[in-house]
């Protein structure tokens, strides 16, 4: 876990979002990705969680066009899939 307060706090929302499946999938892409991320693409990354799930998911598999204010890099970084670990 994060050490800084800010990243300790997008790890929690991106981890407890209400469904296994969301909790996966968004903390999953936090825990891939938070490392790199700018000041303003964790603001970026903690406006997205104020999203419906339902919403951030669809972006990430390609259903739905995200927003034009969360267009871009990020998004294509969460429509990767590549940082879902699936248990077998």
């Amino acid at each position: 876990m994060p050490s800084d307060p800010d990243l300790k706090r997008l790890h929690w929302r991106a981890h407890h979002r209400g469904t296994k499946e969301a909790d996966l999938m968004i903390g999953g892409f936090f825990d891939a990705h938070h490392a790199s991320w700018t000041q303003s693409e964790r603001a970026l990354f903690s406006a997205m969680l104020e999203e419906q799930d339902v919403d951030i998911m669809a972006w990430a598999l390609g259903t739905c066009e995200p927003p034009a204010r969360f267009a871009g890099p990020m998004i294509e970084a969460l429509k990767n899939l590549d940082y879902v670990r699936i248990a077998r």
